[in-house]
């Protein structure tokens, strides 16, 4: 609808108008966006520090970015215990989506979908300055390798979603780790092995997508195992995972990162062919080098 896509738009607009991407100030913003820009805020620090820091960001930042009134509503409801007992429960997840509205059936044409999933892509990439178009970048790159090793059309448009969409379980992440310049402790890397486990769950609730949830879910697995999030091994990994798999290096290596540069095109190669064999499919590596060749990536 659209006042959701208004607010969606108007989601990182702030109370006093030093916001983007509009400098909307006030009650020119949606309720809905001013809503859920103190809900993101108050979730993120109440994950990192409890009750008492959701509460102190949210009424440090009343007036400025936030909407006093509703920050007033906020630190009322706080107070009363009962919101924290409901961010608390073990299956919050499926509460959620009990909210929704009754299942409606919709018929998309392929065309649809696509556009869909590219539209997930954008939203995925703009939770960090460091993935700008990764998502684009990784479908492109496994479009490619899929048609150059000869998959069917079909197969070549499920994997571009899959490249697509692979990371949503990312927005399940913090930025605080996402972003995080130096190395990542051993509990924060594996809060970020979680996300493809996540990217499975929410693509196995989206009927259009159902098909492509495993694919996607396996963009970090290796054939020697060494991957995650479940760790399988090369004889459970089919042909688009493994090229998925290649394509994610790929884009990833040729992208700036919080800890480092992109790398220039010789290293990513030499990279990716050290891997060959071992934790990537040879096949899918000798397609990347045989386009990177011929300029087609």
């Amino acid at each position: 609808p659209e006042e959701t896509a208004r607010a969606i738009r108007a989601l990182d607009e702030h109370w006093n108008g030093a916001g983007h991407p509009d400098g909307m100030k006030g009650e020119e913003i949606p309720l809905l966006a001013r809503i859920c820009g103190l809900a993101q805020t108050v979730e993120v620090f109440y994950t990192a520090y409890g009750p008492v820091g959701a509460e102190e960001i949210a009424r440090k930042r009343r007036g400025e970015w936030f909407d006093p009134d509703l920050v007033d509503v906020f630190v009322a409801e706080a107070r009363m215990g009962e919101l924290w007992e409901a961010l608390g429960e073990p299956d919050l997840a499926r509460s959620v989506s009990l909210m929704e509205p009754a299942d409606r059936v919709i018929m998309a044409a392929p065309e649809w979908l696509d556009l869909t999933a590219h539209a997930f892509a954008r939203i995925i990439d703009a939770k960090s300055p460091f993935t700008f178009r990764h998502s684009e970048g990784v479908a492109r790159a496994a479009a490619k390798i899929a048609e150059h090793v000869g998959l069917p059309e079909g197969a070549v448009r499920d994997l571009k979603r899959a490249g697509l969409l692979r990371d949503i379980g990312k927005l399940g992440i913090s930025n605080r780790i996402l972003d995080k310049p130096g190395p990542l402790t051993e509990d924060e890397f594996e809060r970020v092995k979680r996300h493809p486990g996540l990217t499975c769950e929410v693509l196995t609730r989206a009927a259009p997508f159902r098909g492509i949830a495993e694919m996607a879910a396996n963009h970090h697995e290796k054939l020697d195992g060494s991957g995650y999030h479940r760790g399988i091994t090369g004889e459970h990994l089919a042909q688009p995972d493994r090229i998925l798999a290649v394509a994610d290096v790929f884009d990833a290596l040729s992208q700036n990162r919080p800890y480092r540069e992109a790398m220039p095109m010789e290293k990513v190669l030499e990279i990716i062919d050290e891997e060959s064999g071992e934790k990537l499919s040879p096949e899918s590596v000798g397609a990347l080098m045989d386009l990177v060749s011929k300029g087609e990536l």
